[in-house]
């Protein structure tokens, strides 16, 4: 594909219709996965706002499910349906201290949760849109959730459940230990979070009619956090044995927890509608990229499997400017200068096609033939390395099989943490722009 093709195909985002061309994009699909480029992006955190929105408003979506942990999403799912004592979304962040925070604690999350609050002011407790996490690296507050529950509905199941969660007693909350030791044929939990996961689902049909609507969903979030302890169990004890098994068991719990909320907001057998936010690397099918020629699989791969296309999936990338990221794990959050796109991918394409901010649909034969062969393409989590970029940062990948829609920023700006540190100058204010996009 030329330059002259690409200008062709792309739509400008210049006005107050973008955000419509992107729902209109989207079309019909139940389920419009909505990636990012990095963790710490302005402009991704801010379109995936403003589409989600109209999504909700136009098209009757009934949920966002984002690359979280489920019990602290939870927290926030009742925040926005008026079913908690936080008094403002801040307060309702106050679960997520676990590196890194500014993923869910910054400016655009706040506004977007105050709005989808407002939003649910007023509608019935079926008609109010959730939020809710697929991640499953929240152990301890998981097993946590669950006993409050069981505290509240059945007294002696709390007991069982406290016998079988303490296994994990002997490594305090360092969950990376247990996996170590479990790895190494050392004692396992494995047996007691089946055994306590199987207890509660057989107890389902008592603890979720007492209290019709409300004892529904209070036990369905309870067996959501008996899941993740299970399947968070399995992650840590294989993450040890190298390969790509605790990568995919990671993607197949968020695509299993997916299915389920789609089930338990149904209403009249119709499943809801959700929105889903996380990295473009867990909703760009694998299958498409490098990643997947050595094993992986993500969360855009089990969902094109399961419903075609019912599913839109919507990448998105930038070719240079700041990014919120931190040099290691559990180091401090930095406001980082992202290099320009390297030569040879996607990123550098786009930047050469001269258009600031565009969406561009990989639907038509064109664009699909032009663009089918493989390129680099930028993945920036919430740790960046511009010193490795390319071996750090870069993968090989068929956008047009990866995604039904690229939405490219050639500049962008860093995301802006709650929490502002001497790491993190906060002198970089994001440009405005018309509807947040």
């Amino acid at each position: 594909m030329s330059l002259a093709d690409l200008d062709a195909a792309l739509h400008p985002l210049t006005g107050v219709d973008d955000v419509q061309h992107v729902v209109d994009l989207i079309g019909d699909a139940e389920l419009a996965l909505i990636g990012e480029a990095s963790h710490g992006t302005h402009e991704f955190y801010a379109a995936r706002a403003a589409i989600t929105r109209a999504l909700i408003v136009e098209r009757g979506f009934r949920a966002v499910a984002v690359e979280a942990d489920w019990p602290d999403a939870y927290r926030l799912n009742r925040y926005v349906r008026h079913a908690s004592p936080d008094k403002d979304a801040i307060s309702a962040l106050e679960d997520f201290k676990r590196f890194p925070t500014w993923m869910w604690r910054n400016v655009v999350v706040i506004e977007f949760l105050e709005w989808l609050r407002e939003h649910n002011d007023g509608l019935p407790l079926d008609c109010r849109v959730g939020f809710y996490g697929l991640d499953l690296y929240a152990l301890h507050a998981s097993i946590q959730a669950v006993l409050t529950y069981l505290d509240k509905v059945d007294p002696e199941g709390a007991k069982e459940a406290r016998a079988r969660y303490a296994c994990f007693d002997s490594f305090e909350k360092d969950v990376e230990s247990y996996g170590y030791s479990a790895a190494r044929g050392f004692s396992s939990c494995e047996r007691e979070v089946v055994r306590q996961l199987m207890e509660l689902q057989h107890r389902a049909a008592d603890y979720a009619s007492r209290d019709g609507k409300i004892a529904r969903d209070e036990y369905f979030a309870a067996e959501q956090n008996a899941k993740l302890v299970k399947n968070a169990e399995e992650y840590y004890r294989t993450m040890f044995r190298g390969g790509v098994s605790s990568w995919n068991l990671r993607d197949r719990h968020m695509a299993s927890t997916l299915d389920a909320l789609r089930s338990h907001l149904s209403i009249d057998g119709e499943p809801a509608r959700i929105v889903v936010w996380a990295h473009n690397s867990h909703l760009g099918d694998a299958r498409a990229t490098q990643m997947g020629e050595r094993g992986e699989l993500n969360l855009g791969q089990l969902v094109r499997e399961r419903y075609g296309d019912r599913a839109s999936l919507i990448g998105l990338t930038t070719s240079t400017g700041t990014v919120t990221a931190a040099s290691d794990w559990d180091a401090p959050v930095e406001l980082k200068r992202v290099r320009p796109a390297l030569d040879g991918s996607y990123e550098k394409f786009f930047h050469e096609a001269g258009a600031s901010r565009f969406v561009l649909s990989l639907q038509s034969e064109l664009v699909r033939d032009a663009l089918i062969k493989p390129k680099l393409e930028r993945a920036i989590g919430v740790i960046y390395k511009p010193e490795t970029e390319r071996a750090s940062h870069y993968f090989y990948a068929c956008l047009p099989a990866q995604f039904d829609a690229v939405i490219h920023f050639d500049y962008t700006t860093a995301l802006r943490p709650l929490e502002i540190t001497a790491h993190w100058t906060g002198r970089e204010v994001p440009e405005t722009y018309p509807m947040g996009l």
